[in-house]
């Protein structure tokens, strides 16, 4: 088996996946750090119940994430009649289906680092920020993000890093269409169903080095964060 050249397509996909995972990680962190803020603050019953199901697209098999999310986006389900009758259509099978899918199933590995690098910084920082006359909006923005950038930054790496090696979820909300649902976890699975292993050997190297060098950043932003402390 040789490794083959990057064709049009793969060079598509690979385009495709890239904006894929920008647009789920600037979703996620909008998403992730109100969220992450209430579950490392919050004394509310709900929280557990909400962390759960957070953390649930980290047990709970990609087929049937995406399975559930299809049913939601389909012509029956309560999205999919409701971007109906706005006339948007239905979302399965396109990008925005995908980058819906991408942003529920990446979900914990925003939301957890950023909890953890809250809950590290406690509440005793904020309540000095408020008895200077500081509001809680201008606490959180001016001393609890500051003291979280690490897991930010965590956060973002992973949720990135995570988008570009779906399947199961990408392949059930948006099949594999060339140009317009076709990432490079789906354009591997095409290589090999069409006996194409030189090219599929060749994308799968560039996720391999991709997903090595992203442990690597983490490993030595973890050691830099190390050195830091007191």
């Amino acid at each position: 088996m040789t490794a083959g050249v990057l064709s049009p397509a793969d060079l598509a996909a690979i385009g495709l996946t890239l904006r894929l995972a920008a647009a789920t990680t600037l979703v996620l962190l909008l998403v992730a750090l109100p969220l992450a803020w209430w579950l490392a603050s919050s004394c509310s019953r709900l929280r557990a119940p909400v962390a759960a199901l957070v953390t649930l697209p980290l047990v709970l098999p990609p087929t049937v994430l995406g399975f559930y999310l299809l049913v939601l986006m389909g012509p029956d389900g309560p999205l999919g009649r409701f971007t109906q009758s706005m006339g948007w259509g239905l979302l399965s099978f396109t990008f925005t289906g995908l980058l819906i899918g991408s942003v529920v199933y990446s979900l914990p590995f925003a939301v957890q680092p950023l909890r953890d690098a809250f809950e590290a910084a406690g509440r005793r920082p904020l309540e000095v920020a408020q008895t200077l006359g500081a509001t809680p909006l201008q606490a959180f923005v001016t001393v609890a993000l500051p003291l979280a950038r690490p897991g930010l930054l965590t956060a973002a790496v992973l949720s990135f890093a995570h988008t570009i090696g779906e399947f199961g979820v990408v392949l059930m909300i948006g099949g594999n269409i060339p140009g317009r649902t076709q990432v490079v976890s789906t354009q591997i699975y095409g290589h090999v169903e069409a006996m194409d292993y030189g090219n599929a050997h060749t994308l799968a190297a560039v996720l391999l080095l991709f997903s090595f060098a992203v442990l690597l950043a983490l490993s030595l932003l973890g050691r830099r964060r190390l050195r830091v402390l007191p």
